[in-house]
């Protein structure tokens, strides 16, 4: 497996492994959860708002950097991180490993890269968010056993 940076014509197929990755999320557990008018205000265009932000991860000009992990030309997974010098601060922005991919190291390898540029770019603390829910449990996982630390955080959202 290889690390290397994204590229444009990567992007196409970034969005179908972003679509494949987080479908299950917001069709089978936000949406049922939170009812159709919170759904459809908050993630009723998700599709298109992965469209547009994956348009913008790579951006080195405004601090937006992104990795790919690929063996044999096949795109296994990927990260984004966003880094803030003056705040000596780091984010990892985005990061998604394709199912047929997943439990074989590819999203550790991918967060220690991007940990790793943020350390070399200047940032003296990285965070990273992820859901509390049963599909993000995985990533809370990862996040956890690289040494982050969570914190409780609770979203409340009604349709009035």
């Amino acid at each position: 497996m290889d690390i290397r940076p994204l590229t444009p014509p990567d992007l196409p197929v970034l969005l179908d492994l972003t679509i494949d990755t987080f479908e299950p999320f917001h069709e089978d557990s936000f949406r049922p959860l939170v009812g159709e008018v919170v759904f459809t205000n908050r993630h009723g265009s998700w599709r298109e708002d992965y469209r547009r932000h994956l348009a913008g991860l790579h951006d080195p000009g405004n601090g937006r950097y992104a990795a790919i992990a690929e063996d044999s030309g096949k795109i296994l997974g990927f990260v984004g991180w966003i880094l803030q010098p003056t705040e000596r601060h780091g984010e990892i922005d985005l990061l998604a490993v394709a199912v047929g991919s997943r439990r074989h190291g590819i999203g550790r390898a991918l967060a220690e890269h991007a940990i790793a540029r943020l350390k070399t770019g200047g940032a003296e603390v990285v965070s990273v968010n992820t859901g509390g829910d049963a599909f993000h449990a995985p990533a809370r996982a990862l996040y956890e056993e690289l040494g982050f630390t969570p914190f409780p955080n609770v979203n409340y959202t009604k349709a009035v």
